[in-house]
Formats: structure tokens, sequence, C-alpha cells
């Protein structure tokens, strides 16, 4: 019989063995158990053929249309191309120079086909795809046909090098020597959620016999997941308020009280109800762990700097930690701006209550650093401002009170746990993380379980609207055109733009470098069709759209004689921040750059933003980027420029985003089409992952439950002693080949 840590060659044959490990780094008999089917297939159910994404390597059941061989036009050989239909959309499949497919490909067969989609003449494709038809017995193993034309088809994340029916075989082949696993979970736990025993809901996962089986397997391996994740988050919980923190009271006659007193705007209710929260929090001596989320513009760094105002009234500092050097720096001229006079602590006729902000990054040079390090370390500065340099070791701070981290998805859980070690004393300063990325209840319960939430729904008054369209290059060339004139009309108000692109260009190598220029086609070569490209083992897809191709485009084309800037992570510190001070001087027309101008940057005089390839961005960065126009009196426009035909999942995505500014909800749209790995940032398909089953949409009662379950079991032992199953479960969440997971929450 087989245990739960048996290599797999010794069940299925070093060969078989082998390939599971190099394509999906499975390994062992449980590595190959927790390799879930994605979903399933009934025999007389189609895959609906409008939801592929170009690129994504898919297993979908599907009819064929019709099939055909022909002679190419333009090599030597032929082509069978066969037609496949869901009963809705279309796909075709094509082989080179392999007719005998067509003799297989008969009309009305069904069968299961597994390949990379790709584009070509607007329609989805897949190129050399694998297939398994119903009834086909060719490669002799009845059982494992058997199981592919049963009633529930298991659908697992695969590889080009591995298909689902042959790790289907191969779970298959497993089962039939495995003896079981020791159950983690208490009996008495299990009873009282009534949920299924381990082993059993690993066998009707990969061998249902009903819908019935998988939902009670899905509920006790979401349970399973769902738990572990809520004890880490429990003992974290745990572990925050046995430490102390430094008080920060709030006082009356401090830097606080005149940084309110020549506020030229009043608060929205959910500044002053959000600030109240905090300012409470921050008062006493246990640490604030506070997750702040907000809509673009809604006033999240005006509530973070009145709370870091209120710990330098207490006597202590606050430091603001940003994703990077561009936005750090912008935030350090951006509340130095607010502060005026304020924010000039040591200098001739400052204020009595003045405090010092200084910014600290890894790219500054050894005399100004050495001096931030040393404002800092001596309390000089009241307020510190930096990149993830701020976690070096070798940055102290007097008496660190309150950290303040901005965009939190692009820190690690260690990353801030670095900084909780900083208040004086050993014990931790208050944290007040931020994000523009309105968080789902069930994302906010599972990915930052240790926070308590906040959320920022108001604009302040005066912000204007936002109007966004999708340019369909593909269908509508002109438009494009278009897009471009809009800049020349909103420059020639005064106004500015931004172009974004997803990529830098010659500065990352080959995969940036230009394109070789294609010879001039001949007359005859014009007129006649292409045929598609054999597979080379990648995407026909071009790169993404770089600053370093587009900007020079723009200066000598459609916006020639238009001040044209660009701006990109891998510029120079002084380059970077001499683009940013021209452009919110108004001395450049247009910006082109990538998305370090995502989050933070201020610019109220900017009105259009055109984003390349906006297909290759997630919805959540999308609606980011577009909050960087619309900031001033004028009104904002967004042009999301992409190649994807109509129909499809990726274009949908894009309309969605059009159709709305409310970001709350374009946090569930976004959840709804990003895989959940994604989300979690746990592994992506086809990789190992430890949570796999639970769904952030679908499942927030389990997550729920998993909480308050974890809370009472690590309140009454909080190292797990008494409850070795649960201190595995925890140990297999947190081992090093999880680290990524972690990292990301």
């Amino acid at each position: 019989m087989a245990s739960w840590d048996d290599k797999l060659d010794r069940l299925l044959g070093a060969k078989t063995a082998k390939a599971l490990e190099s394509a999906l780094e499975l390994t062992t008999v449980g590595d190959l158990l927790r390799h879930y089917p994605r979903r399933y297939a009934e025999r007389g159910e189609l895959t609906r053929i409008a939801d592929l994404v170009i690129g994504e390597h898919v297993s979908i059941m599907a009819e064929v249309r019709s099939c055909s061989t022909r002679r190419m036009v333009n090599r030597p050989g032929d082509i069978t191309e066969a037609v496949l239909t869901d009963g809705r959309a279309q796909l075709t499949i094509t082989f080179f120079k392999q007719k005998h497919h067509q003799a297989k490909l008969l009309p009305g067969t069904r069968g299961m086909f597994s390949g990379k989609v790709s584009q070509y003449k607007q329609k989805l494709q897949l190129t050399h795809p694998d297939y398994k038809l119903l009834g086909d017995g060719e490669e002799g193993d009845g059982s494992a046909l058997q199981e592919f034309a049963s009633g529930l088809i298991p659908v697992y994340p695969a590889t080009k090098d591995l298909q689902t029916w042959t790790i289907a075989n191969c779970v298959r082949q497993v089962l039939d020597q495995w003896d079981g696993v020791a159950d983690p979970v208490p009996e008495e736990m299990l009873a009282e959620a009534e949920l299924s025993g381990l082993s059993e809901a690993l066998r009707r996962i990969h061998q249902p016999n009903s819908w019935a089986e998988v939902t009670r397997a899905r509920q006790r391996l979401k349970w399973d997941e769902a738990l572990a994740l809520q004890l880490v988050f429990a003992q974290r919980r745990h572990s925050a308020v046995s430490r102390l923190a430094p008080r920060c009271p709030l006082r009356g006659d401090g830097v606080a009280a005149a940084f309110d007193a020549v506020l030229p705007f009043t608060l929205t209710d959910g500044q002053r109800e959000v600030g109240e929260l905090i300012s409470a929090d921050m008062s006493t001596d246990h640490p604030m762990n506070l997750l702040l989320q907000g809509e673009v513009g809604s006033g999240k760094t005006l509530v973070a700097l009145r709370a870091m105002l209120q710990a330098v009234d207490a006597g202590r500092q606050a430091a603001m930690l940003a994703p990077t050097e561009v936005l750090a720096g912008q935030h350090a001229r951006s509340l130095r701006e607010m502060l005026g006079d304020l924010a000039r602590a040591g200098e001739l006729g400052a204020p009595e209550t003045a405090t010092r902000i200084t910014l600290l990054t890894g790219a500054m040079g050894a005399k100004e650093r050495k001096q931030a390090l040393l404002d800092a370390a001596s309390g000089a500065a009241g307020i510190v401002i930096g990149t993830h340099a701020l976690i070096q070791d070798r940055v102290s701070f007097a008496d660190l009170g309150l950290v303040v981290v901005d965009e939190q998805h692009r820190f690690g859980v260690e990353q801030r746990d670095a900084l909780r070690t900083r208040a004086a004393n050993g014990g931790s300063p208050h944290i007040l993380v931020m994000t523009a990325t309105p968080i789902p209840r069930t994302v906010a319960m599972t990915v930052y379980g240790d926070l308590k939430v906040a959320a920022l729904r108001e604009l302040p008054k005066g912000r204007s609207p936002i109007s966004t369209s999708v340019v369909p290059v593909a269908e509508k060339p002109a438009w494009l055109d278009r897009a471009w004139q809009r800049i020349r009309e909103e420059v020639a108000k005064g106004h500015q733009a931004y172009v974004v692109c997803p990529r830098i260009g010659e500065t990352e190598g080959d995969e940036d470098e230009a394109p070789p220029k294609k010879k001039a086609k001949s007359a005859k070569e014009a007129k006649e069709p292409k045929e598609p490209k054999e597979p080379k083992g990648e995407s026909d897809r071009r790169p993404p759209l770089a600053v370093m191709d587009v900007a020079p485009g723009l200066a000598g084309g459609p916006l020639r004689g238009l001040r044209i800037g660009a701006l990109h992570g891998k510029l120079p510190t002084d380059e970077k921040d001499a683009v940013m001070r021209a452009f919110g001087a108004g001395e450049l027309d247009v910006l082109v750059a990538t998305t370090v101008v995502e989050v933070g940057v201020n610019v109220p005089n900017a009105t259009v933003m055109v984003i390349m390839d906006a297909d290759r961005f997630g919805v959540s960065q999308l609606h980011q980027l577009r909050g960087r126009v619309g900031r001033g009196s004028a009104a904002g426009l967004c042009l999301l420029v992409s190649e994807i035909p109509a129909n499809t999942t990726t274009r949908q995505r894009l309309e969605a985003v059009a159709a709305t500014t409310d970001g709350f909800e374009l946090a569930r749209l976004d959840l709804e089409l990003r895989r959940e790995g994604d989300i979690l940032g746990s592994a992506q398909s086809g990789t190992r992952s430890t949570l796999k089953m639970l769904s952030l949409l679908e499942d927030e009662d389990v997550i729920e439950a998993a909480r308050v379950a974890a809370d009472d079991v690590v309140a009454a032992d909080p190292e797990l002693l008494n409850h070795p199953g649960l201190a595995g479960m925890v140990s297999d969440l947190i081992h090093e080949e999880h680290a990524e997971f972690l990292e990301k929450t």
C-alpha cells in the first residue's frame, strides 16, 4: 500500500514520475492528491469558448463542426484545420503537415482538446493541440478511457507537456494503492462543522460519482485551507496584543492641531471617522494594526499625515514606507507642501510646533544618505519617508511610534514585521497599512487576517468625473488616431496627458529589443493571405509596447511638436525626480511612463490617460492608473487601447472597467475574473500551492467559521501544543516552499 509521503516513482515508474516532477513539481503521493481538478466536465457538456483567455494553456470539451485539409499557399506542405464549437462560439484548431487528423476529427465528434490559446485574424485558435475523443480507445488504456468517458470528468491544471487525462490516469493508479492518511482536524471539530474525513474527501474530489460527492469533498478541503490560514493569523494577533506599543495620545496644542487649523478645506465624514478611530487606537499601549482601504483620491494620505503628526506630538517618530522611489519622493514633496512652515523644524522662522520630514531611499548619494540616517537615528526627523531601505537593519530610529505602509499589496508580511520590532525597548510601533485597491470582505479576512479593516468610500468635494472608453484598434484603427487628437486638444486647453506602457524597453534585455525590420512585401505577397505560423513553443503574440519605443514614436509622429518626457523605474533617481518635477510644473505636455505612475502621483492639471495594451493590466491596476487624471477642476478621460477581439473574457474585463468608476465593484469583478491563487499570492496554475480550493467569492461563511474556530483554539492553546494535527497544518502553510504566499499577504 502507498502512504502520504511515498515517492511517485515507486508507484508510477520512473518515467511518469519524472514527467510529473518536471511539469508540475509533484514528487510524492501527497503532492499528487493535493493537485485537485480545476473543474469537472460532463459527457454532454461543452466548454464556453468565449471564456478562453489568449496565452493560457487550456483543456476544453468541444464538438467538431468541420474539418478540412488544404495545401498551404506560401510554403510547402498542407494544413489541416478543424472548427470546434460549444453551440454558441467557435474555435479553430490547426495542424501543419499532419493530415491524418482529418480522418479522426469527424463532424459531430466530441472530445477533450488541450493546448495554448492564440489569436489569428481576430479569431481564437489552438495550434497542434493534444486531444482525446470520447469513444477513442486507440491508446489501449481501457480503465483510463472508461474514466474519461464517465459522467464527471476531472479536468486538472495541466501543461503542454502533461495533459489532464494523463494526470487523471496517474491519480487513479495511486488511489488504487493508497491506504489513507491520518486526519489532522480533531473529531469534535469535524462533527461540529459536519465535515467528512480527510481521506474520504481526497478520494471523492478525484473520483466523484455525483455532484453531491464533489460538494461534500470540497467543503472539507476548503475548511482545511481556511482553518490553516486563520490559525496563522490568530497566532499573529495573539502575539501582537502581547507586545507593548508606545502610547501616542492626542494633544490639543501640538503640530497636529496647528495643521488642522490651517487646512483649507473641511474633512469628509469618512476622514473624520477613520481619524478618530486611529487616534483612539494610537492612544493605547497595545499596537494598532489597521488596514485603511479607500477609493483612489479619497484622502488616505491626509488621514495618514494626521496620524503621523499625532505620533510626533507624543514625542515619537513616524515612518512611511512606499513601494517605489518615485512614490516615496512624491510623498515627501506633497507632505511638505501640505504642512508648509510646519515641516521646517530647525529653520529660521519656523513655528515652535514644527517637525521635519526626511526622505531615505536606496539610491541616494552617500552624503545625503548619511544625513538622512542621522536625522532618523537622532530624532531630528519627526517623519521619515522611504522605500524598502527603511527596513534595513542599519536604519535606526530614536523613538518610532507609528509605521505607515502605503500600497500594502506591494510589500510582504516579513517586510512589515521587520518594522514592527523597531519601537523603543523592543516594543511594536502602531501600524497603519493603506491601499487604494478596495478589498472585498472575504479577502480582507483571509489575506489581511491579522489587521483590523477600515474604509474610506467618500470622495472629497471638487473631484472631477473620469470617463473611460475602450479603443479596439484591431477593429477600429482610426480610433487610435482620435486618441492622439484628444491629447492634442487637451494640451491646447493648457492641460497635460499620460501615456502608459506595460514595458520599459531597451534596458530590459533581449525581450525588450525592437523587432527586426520587415522587408517590403511584393505586390503578390500583399494580396495573398498569410498562413498561420507553425508553433515555436511560445505565444505568437507580439511583445508588450515599451516606453522607450512609444515615446520617440509619438514625438516624431502623432504628437509631434508637444513636449514629451519618459519615466520608468530603471531611470537614475535624480532623472526620475527631474522628470516628475518637470511634469508637475507643467514643463512637459505628455508623460510616457510605465506603472511607476500607478499610485501616489498627483498632477491636478493632467486630464487624459491613454493606456497602451490595456489588456495586459489587471482590473485594479487599470483603476489605479486612471485615478491619476481628473484630480483637478477639469474632467478626466481614460482610453484603454487593446487589440484583443470582442466577445472574449479579456475584452469584457476592459469594458467592465470602462463601465464603472466604483473601485469596490471593480474589486469584486477582479476577484471573479482572476484565479484565486493570484489574489491570495499563491502559485499559478500548474505549480504547487497550499491554497487551491478556497473561493473568496463563495466561501465567506467557511472563512468566518474557520476564523472563529481558530480564535477559540489559539486562545486556549497559543502554541498548539495540545493540537499536533493543527500545528502540522500551520507548519505546512508556512513551510519554506510556501513562503512566497505569506510574503504577499
